[in-house]
This record gives structure tokens, C-alpha cells and sequence, in this order.
């Protein structure tokens, strides 16, 4: 196995058992393992994962992979819902849009919950893409992300 393939094994292993608010709480902890990163290198090993910071109710945001949950259910705070701004449809695609820097921790909550009719999603900064799967519509999606985001019932 090579260092990089090494590396990014042990940091997928301490992001899904640990609460990782910061990068050097993640450097103090791959030393703690044997490791010697660089505030740079683990950036972009971070942005190659596609990891995201999520709201934690104790920690602030912490460190999430996608497609992962810690034993622990994700909650999702008020405070990151009221970051929603705007949902709009067409077709089968929902473009749900957000301050500056919310897109991408919205969509983790998102995809942490599968919600069946999400074929897929895709985050930029302040706005996020979802894909409904066929034979789904706008009002069977808004009801999973009321439920996941009850702040858009005012919406």
C-alpha cells in the first residue's frame, strides 16, 4: 500500500469514529497514529475525499465522509436550515439554493438520510442539485425535506 493510499485510510478510519471539528485536531490525532502531514496535504486529501463539515449539536461542525453516518444519527441544527434561501423544480431536477458556504454540509444531511426519491446530489458553494429518480415529483421530495429541515415549512 503506498503512503498516500495509507493515509487516507487512517484519516477515513478517524473521521467515521471520531468527532473531528478541525484540521489540526486531524493532524494531532494522524501523529498520534504515526503519521506526518502538512496542513496543505491534508487539505487536499480532505477536498479528494469529498469531506464535509457537518453541524454537531456539541462540537459546532465536525468532519463527515459521504454516505456516512457515526453511530449516532446526524442531527441537523436549526441554525444550518435557516441557511436555505430558496427551492425551486423543474422537471425532475430541485435546485435548492443557500448562503455563501451551506451547500455542501445541507447536502451530507441530505445524503446521509437516502431518501428514495434522491437519484443523486451535487453542491457548490450556495447551491446545491438534486436529481429526482423517475416517477417521483416535487411534493413527495418536499415532504422528506420538511421532515429533515422543518425550518421550510415557512417557506
Amino acid at each position: 500500500m503506498n503512503s498516500k493510499t495509507h493515509r487516507l485510510s487512517i484519516i477515513r478510519k478517524i473521521i467515521r469514529s471520531e468527532y473531528i471539528s478541525s484540521q489540526e485536531e486531524l493532524i494531532a490525532r494522524l501523529e498520534e497514529c504515526g503519521l506526518k502531514v502538512t496542513q496543505s496535504t491534508l487539505s487536499r486529501d480532505l477536498k479528494f475525499m469529498h469531506v464535509a463539515k457537518v453541524p454537531h449539536k456539541e462540537k459546532g461542525y465536525v468532519y463527515m465522509l459521504p454516505n456516512a453516518t457515526h453511530s449516532s444519527e446526524i442531527v441537523v441544527s436549526q441554525n444550518i436550515t435557516d441557511n436555505i434561501t430558496d427551492i425551486a423544480f423543474s422537471g425532475n431536477m430541485c435546485v435548492i439554493t443557500t448562503k455563501p458556504g451551506y451547500a455542501s454540509a445541507i447536502t451530507v444531511s441530505i445524503d446521509s438520510r437516502s431518501i428514495p426519491e434522491v437519484l443523486g446530489t451535487v453542491a457548490g458553494d450556495n447551491t446545491i442539485l438534486v436529481i429526482l429518480r423517475e416517477g417521483f415529483d416535487m411534493t413527495s421530495l418536499m415532504s422528506h425535506l420538511h421532515e429533515l429541515f422543518p425550518s421550510l415549512k415557512h417557506m
